[in-house]
């Protein structure tokens, strides 16, 4: 099975774009559970709780993977957690890392930062799209993953998304 995470700083189209290839493809996506976790929190999270939400984006990922063959979109994945943890609080949970090392997608969209900030209440940093952006380069790049990036339009977006998948099929 192949599976493409996309992956990027708040508010630069994650949802959209993975929501769009599923479509386009005809296949499943496993939406971001840190929502979820976080909407019925009910009250601030703390850098223990980025565990718990790990553990759920993985479950949410194994249940979606026996729902389909060939092709899962991820909308983030380990990558955003280890990001959000390192820039928040300095740092990241080893078994977090851990996870991360052994459960890598097949191939990575990197959301540019080129679009209009969306305000949400679950967004926290609409001026450190940049800083975070270049964060999750040298992530992608130090884990030797693929990657591609992807800005622009929403239809160059997809566009590029769709050139790339394409070439990897």
């Amino acid at each position: 099975m192949i599976t493409i995470a996309v992956v990027g700083p708040e508010s630069t189209g994650k949802t959209t774009l993975t929501e769009a290839l599923a479509a386009h493809y005809k296949t499943l996506w496993v939406p971001e559970y840190s929502r979820e976790f976080l909407t019925n929190l009910n009250r601030p999270y703390i850098q223990n709780d980025l565990i718990a939400i790990a553990e759920g984006q993985l479950r949410e990922e194994r249940k979606y993977r026996k729902q389909v063959k060939d092709l899962l979109f991820l909308d983030t994945d380990l990558f955003v957690i280890k990001i959000w943890s390192e820039f928040k609080y300095g740092h990241c949970d080893p078994w977090i890392l851990q996870q991360l090392s052994m459960n890598q997608a097949s191939y990575y969209l990197l959301t540019y930062y080129d679009v209009p900030y969306e305000e949400d209440p679950l967004r926290e940093s609409p001026e450190n799209r940049p800083e975070l952006f270049d964060l999750y380069e040298k992530a992608l790049k130090e884990y030797g993953v693929a990657y591609e990036v992807v800005q622009g339009s929403f239809q160059k977006r997809l566009e590029t998304a769709i050139q790339k998948i394409n070439s990897i099929l």
